[in-house]
């Protein structure tokens, strides 16, 4: 018994050193609730914006496209964000054969689309895979500069 409680101090003792200490972690979990909002808040608002490789200027411009063509009334910010891309999947919905929700996520299901777009526009010479790869990133940005 007394084998088995030193095992369990010396592991749980490494632990906490692993973990920031005994001390620190005990601080952490004791941070207010605002503070904690705040840093969940800021690293899950990065994760909504999609930009593909796209500069804010170039992302810009097609922003300006999705208002004038595709009824985004967004911020022209240099973020495509879930409304930038809601606007661009009615476009893909209506012209490249994508047939999945309005929902701004940018799944495979868009990518998909996307690449027909590029493709029939000389733009993409890739396989319609919905990945994202340096062929489809590339290839937008070219589009993306025309506009």
């Amino acid at each position: 018994m007394r084998a088995l409680t030193k095992a369990l101090v010396g592991v749980t003792t490494a632990v906490g050193i692993a973990a920031g200490g005994v001390v620190t972690a005990g601080t952490a979990t004791a941070a207010p609730a605002s503070a904690q909002e705040h840093v969940v808040s800021a690293d899950v608002a990065p994760l909504a914006v999609v930009n593909l490789g796209l500069t804010r200027e170039e992302a810009r411009k097609v922003q300006r496209w999705l208002a004038t063509h595709w009824n985004y009334n967004g911020a022209i910010d240099g973020y495509l964000g879930t409304e930038s891309w809601k606007a661009f999947q009615r476009c893909l919905a209506k012209y490249w054969d994508y047939n999945d929700e309005i929902d701004g996520i940018v799944g495979p299901n868009t990518i998909k689309a996307l690449q027909r777009l590029l493709k029939a526009n000389g733009y993409y010479s890739g396989a319609i895979d919905g990945i994202a790869g340096d062929g489809t990133r590339a290839a937008f940005k070219v589009w993306a500069n025309k506009l």
